[in-house]
């Protein structure tokens, strides 16, 4: 896995981390702040932007002004995820635990040595309403998606994968957030008994998380259903009740995982 805080080497790897960080700012981002966050050279960094705007994928809000994600780059990830059934298969299936939980449900693919967020219901009604950004890769060490998939791994494995991504910090996430491996063992320990994963203020201050994995026959990891929201009505009491019915939207998407070819599709393993 790419080290997010390197700076970028070679056009494509530019390339993709200007697309990554205007993805992050859909208002628009100058290309002095661009080029400062990502250590690029500023003329480097107009002449990848300047190509990007000429290919359709990025656009100029105002004339020497800020820059800015066009719609070409998430219609093409919807392109993919339309062509590949998971909308089709995923959805309904998620927008009845939605409804059942009143909280944020999503979706999350394993691909190689990642954790993305692909599809989401939103089940609250009224109230606070927790929902983070899409496509983003799963912090594994804090967030009850990642715990779900290291929680199917051998221990090696899911030590592997966090030292390749990081610990979440406190300052960043949630005061609680495992921060040593020995902490985060024990948690996924708890998990494997409970039969899926609960954090409560790991991700996030004031905000709880519950998660099951979708696994395919043979025993591999398709992704991980996730059903999030504020602690204030997602208590541990809460998330007990919903375990039974997030396990099963979990199975009922593992059956439905054989008619899609990206649900289906083997792990990649990255070395």
């Amino acid at each position: 896995m790419t080290n997010p805080n390197a700076a970028p080497t070679g056009t494509v790897d530019r390339t993709l981390r200007i697309l990554e960080t205007l993805a992050a700012q859909p208002e628009g981002v100058a290309l002095a702040a661009v080029a400062d966050e990502l250590h690029l050279p500023r003329s480097a960094c107009h002449r990848l932007l300047a190509d990007l705007v000429r290919c359709g994928y990025v656009r100029q809000l105002r004339d020497m002004g800020d820059y800015a994600l066009t719609t070409r780059l998430p219609a093409l990830g919807l392109s993919f995820l339309g062509a590949a059934g998971i909308v089709d298969i995923a959805q309904p299936i998620i927008d009845r635990l939605a409804e059942v939980s009143g909280e944020l449900v999503r979706l999350a693919l394993v691909d190689g040595d990642r954790l993305t967020f692909v599809a989401k219901a939103q089940g609250a009604r009224a109230g606070l309403r927790y929902d983070p950004d899409m496509g983003i890769d799963v912090r594994l060490s804090c967030s009850a998606g990642g715990h779900a998939w290291l929680m199917t791994l051998s221990e090696e494995r899911a030590t592997e994968l966090v030292a390749r991504q990081g610990f979440g910090s406190a300052r960043e996430y949630g005061p609680k957030a495992p921060t040593t491996f020995k902490a985060l063992m024990k948690v996924l320990e708890e998990d494997r008994r409970r039969g899926f994963s609960m954090i409560v203020e790991m991700y996030a201050p004031g905000m709880s998380a519950m998660a099951a994995p979708v696994t395919r026959r043979g025993g591999e990891v398709a992704g991980v259903i996730t059903i999030a929201g504020p602690l204030q009505r997602l208590t541990v009491t809460r998330m007990q009740e919903l375990g039974s019915p997030l396990v099963h939207a979990a199975g009922e998407l593992a059956i439905a995982a054989t008619s899609s070819p990206l649900l289906r599709r083997r792990e990649a393993r990255v070395v």
